[in-house]
């Protein structure tokens, strides 16, 4: 039996043909049969008319083309970046953005520093030691102050410039040493071409800071190297305005006094105990001396310790790492820090960091030995003499970077 009774296979028989404008599908239909299905022809890309895309496996969404060729892709596409690529070229930007703000802050430090002080024009030079050695020198230059800021910083209004303070600070292989040179050392200043007069002076004796003010820097470095036979390797100079700028920018420095201190003359008004100092009360600390005992020895100590907490300060990470902090400090202090010819952002670098080893405890603060507790009286006023035998054993082992025995 294939479905088809004999009445239906007859009349299907007798039946005339269907016109041939009739469609298959209509004919089937006129003569009560089942249309035939129309062939499918798969459509372009292998997908037959009407189905629906898959997403393709190498898209994340699932509308993106396939990431490689074959059977039915539309042709290559670019690989997504993977996250480890992301990861490293953020990385290069980073190192990139970095290198670039660090050169553009070394130049524009380097702009910023006033290498006024020829070195090459001392006479007579000792021959260059072991180690390297600094002269750092604080100045009552009232540069840069207004008849407001020399009231209100206790400093007078006295022409010309005189040194508040000097010291050698030597490093070398057996760690740093600090030693401070009175103001009021009485010493040989050695014969000179007067650097306005253009006369030559012939030798004599006076204080120290005498030399600063008949030849500035460089007839202080030559008395300096006369007196001791160091060689001065590199010269630094900061004056009154120059130090409040720098204490301020930095915030204020922190100081521990074990005693109270109070000087009319300088300003300082302190009581015992830890305390922060801005610029102003700064400037009052390191000057005064009419408290203590020794009267510019015991000011040398003060402004030792100072200097060395200043430096600690300003090299530690809080500062370094921070950038609103750091250009400050930095655009302050080199603003009127006067430097030699030869000074580079790495001496000034390694003259901070070794001054900040000092505070650690990796250095030594000493002050050149005195031969007589009190003052002697001299042509110049009240003065100290050196103890010229431990002096020069002192010296001795600073030229050639021996370890220091001298402490007092």
């Amino acid at each position: 039996m294939n479905g088809w009774s004999d009445d239906t296979e007859q009349r299907r028989l007798s039946e005339p043909p269907l016109p041939p404008e009739l469609s298959p599908r209509r004919a089937a239909a006129a003569s009560g049969g089942v249309p035939p299905q129309p062939t499918r022809r798969p459509a372009p890309g292998g997908l037959p008319p009407g189905a629906i895309p898959q997403p393709s496996s190498g898209s994340d969404d699932g509308y993106g083309p396939p990431t490689t060729g074959g059977p039915g892709s539309a042709g290559p596409r670019t690989p997504r970046w993977s996250t480890r690529k992301k990861i490293g070229y953020t990385a290069l930007g980073l190192v990139v953005v970095l290198l670039v703000v660090s050169v553009s802050t070394y130049f524009w430090a380097d702009s910023k520093v006033r290498r006024e002080v020829d070195l090459s024009k001392v006479e007579d030079r000792p021959p260059a030691g072991k180690g390297t050695n600094y002269l750092i020198v604080g100045s009552d230059s009232r540069e840069g102050l207004t008849k407001q800021d020399e009231k209100d910083l206790h400093t007078g209004a006295a022409s010309g410039q005189r040194t508040d303070s000097m010291m050698i600070l030597h490093t070398g292989s057996n760690g740093t040493t600090m030693m401070s040179l009175p103001r009021d050392s009485y010493v040989t200043i050695p014969a000179f071409t007067g650097q306005q007069s253009h006369k030559r002076y012939a030798a004599s004796t006076h204080k120290l800071n005498r030399a600063y003010a008949d030849g500035g820097p460089e007839l202080l470095t030559r008395t300096i190297e006369y007196n001791t036979g160091i060689h001065i390797d590199h010269y630094a100079e900061i004056g009154f305005a120059g130090f409040v700028n720098l204490v301020n920018a930095l915030g204020g420095v922190n100081m521990c006094l074990d005693k109270p201190l109070h000087d009319k003359a300088s300003g300082a008004d302190f009581s015992a105990g830890c305390q922060k100092m801005n610029g102003q009360q700064s400037l009052a600390f390191v000057r005064q001396r009419h408290q203590e005992a020794d009267q510019d020895l015991g000011r040398m100590r003060n402004q030792q310790k100072f200097l060395s907490t200043l430096a600690h300060q300003a090299a530690s990470p809080s500062t370094v790492l921070n950038p609103f902090k750091l250009y400050p400090v930095i655009g302050s202090g080199l603003d009127t820090l006067i430097v030699d010819k030869k000074m580079s952002l790495r001496n000034l670098a390694s003259m901070f960091w070794a001054m900040k080893g000092v505070t650690g405890g990796s250095g030594n603060s000493i002050t050149v030995p005195i031969a007589n507790a009190n003052y002697m009286t001299s042509n110049d006023g009240d003065a100290v003499k050196w103890d010229m035998a431990k002096a020069k054993t002192l010296f001795d082992e600073l030229k050639n970077d021996d370890k220091v025995t001298i402490t007092k």
